[in-house]
C-alpha cells in the first residue's frame, strides 16, 4: 500500500514511496543528524583545542620572552664573570711577580748574611790575634818593669857603694892628715885615694843618672803596655 506520494505525478504507482524507503530515508536523516551532531561536537572540540592552543601559544610566547630575558641576564652574568676572571688573572700575575721579587730579596739577604758571617769570622780572628799581641806586649812590659826595678836596685847599691867610698875617702883623708907629719908617701897615697874617691863619686853619680833613666824608661814601657792592652 502506498504511504506517500513520491516525486512522480499523481496516480503514478511506480513513484509511490514504500515504508522501507521511508525508513531508509529516516535512518539516513538520523545518521546525518548524528553526523551533524558529531561534527558540531568536533567543531566545538576543535574550537576548544584552538583556544587551548592559542593560550599555549601565548604562554609559549611569554616563556620565550622570559627565556630571552634570562638569556640576556645570563649573558650579562657571563660577561661579568669573564671580567672578574680577567681581574683575578691579573691579580694572580701581580702576586706571582711580587712572590718572585720577595724570593730575589730573600736570596740577596741570604748572600749578605753569608758575607756578614765571613766578615764576623775574620773580625773574630783579628781580635784573637790582637789579644795575643796585647798579651805578648803586656808580658814584655812586665819584663821591662822587672828590669827597670833591677836597674833601680843596682843604682841604689851603686849609690850606697859610692857613699861608702866617700866615707872611706874621708877617713883616708883624715888619716893622711894625721899621718902627714909621718910620711909623705902616705900623703901621696892619701891624695891618690882622694882622686880615686872623686872618680868613684863621679861613677856613682853616673850610676844614679843611669838608674833614673832606667826608671823613666820602665815607667814609659808600663804606660805603653797599658795603652796597647
Amino acid at each position: 500500500m502506498a504511504f506517500f506520494r513520491g516525486t512522480g505525478g499523481a496516480g503514478d504507482a511506480t513513484n509511490d514511496a514504500t515504508l522501507t524507503a521511508v525508513t531508509e530515508q529516516a535512518n539516513i536523516a538520523t545518521m546525518k543528524a548524528s553526523q551533524a551532531t558529531t561534527s558540531a561536537a568536533n567543531a566545538a572540540n576543535s574550537a576548544t583545542s584552538a583556544a587551548t592552543s592559542a593560550t599555549n601559544a601565548a604562554t609559549s610566547e611569554s616563556n620565550a620572552s622570559t627565556s630571552e630575558t634570562n638569556a640576556s641576564a645570563s649573558a650579562t652574568t657571563a660577561s661579568t664573570a669573564a671580567t672578574a676572571a680577567q681581574t683575578a688573572q691579573t691579580a694572580s700575575e701581580t702576586a706571582q711577580t711580587a712572590a718572585e721579587t720577595e724570593q730575589t730579596a730573600a736570596e740577596t739577604a741570604e748572600t749578605n748574611a753569608a758575607s756578614s758571617a765571613t766578615s764576623a769570622s775574620s773580625s773574630a780572628t783579628s781580635a784573637s790575634t790582637s789579644a795575643t799581641t796585647a798579651t805578648t806586649k803586656a808580658s814584655e812590659a812586665a819584663t821591662s818593669a822587672t828590669n827597670a826595678a833591677t836597674s833601680e836596685t843596682n843604682a841604689a847599691t851603686s849609690a850606697s857603694s859610692a857613699s861608702t867610698s866617700a866615707t872611706n875617702a874621708a877617713t883616708s883623708e883624715t888619716n893622711a892628715a894625721s899621718s902627714a907629719s909621718s910620711a909623705s908617701t902616705s900623703a901621696s897615697n892619701a891624695s891618690t885615694s882622694e882622686t880615686n874617691a872623686a872618680s868613684s863619686a863621679t861613677s856613682a853619680s853616673n850610676s844614679a843618672t843611669a838608674s833614673a833613666n832606667s826608671a823613666s824608661a820602665a815607667s814609659t814601657s808600663e804606660t805603653n803596655a797599658a795603652i796597647r792592652i
